[in-house]
């Protein structure tokens, strides 16, 4: 168990789609709250482009988590992405901040597979991130694994 393999998302031999995602983000999110839904929607998107989501494996492999609180990290939002990984308070984040941390082509294909303007992905994934990147880092650190995996150890 001490060793990692990086794989890219798989769930019955097949790669997870950012639909996937969304639906286990939803239940870790608690699916029920008002938005919540379409904010997970678009963070299963969002990790699924972040991790490749064509057909090349992306640049961070299985768990793009990690990937993602560094492009906000070097964006400037070091103090907010450490408190969501952190254990004390979250702090919140703007729309307008996330959509310039972002790379323009991703928040174009986030946007265009939630079927809503770049700029309300934007919004819907600062209301989530937060809560999302707490729930998926409850020892105060990034954890290794699949997302997947991280995911369902969550909701356990």
């Amino acid at each position: 168990m001490g060793e990692i393999v990086r794989v890219p998302y798989r769930t019955k031999g097949r790669t997870m789609a950012g639909s996937d995602l969304g639906s286990l983000l939803g239940g870790l999110l608690g699916g029920g709250n008002q938005g919540g839904g379409g904010g997970a929607g678009v963070l299963g998107s969002l990790l699924g482009a972040l991790a490749g989501g064509k057909s090349g494996g992306g640049a961070e492999g299985a768990n793009p988590l990690g990937g993602l609180i560094d492009m906000l990290t070097k964006s400037g939002l070091v103090d907010q992405a450490e408190s969501w990984v952190g254990t004390g308070r979250n702090q919140p984040v703007s729309g307008a901040q996330i959509a310039e941390a972002l790379p323009d082509d991703t928040l174009q294909k986030v946007a265009a597979d939630a079927g809503v303007s770049p700029q309300e992905a934007a919004d819907q994934i600062a209301r989530s991130l937060p809560q999302a990147v707490d729930k998926l880092t409850p020892d105060g650190s990034v954890p290794s694994g699949s997302l997947e995996d991280i995911i369902r150890r969550q909701q356990l």
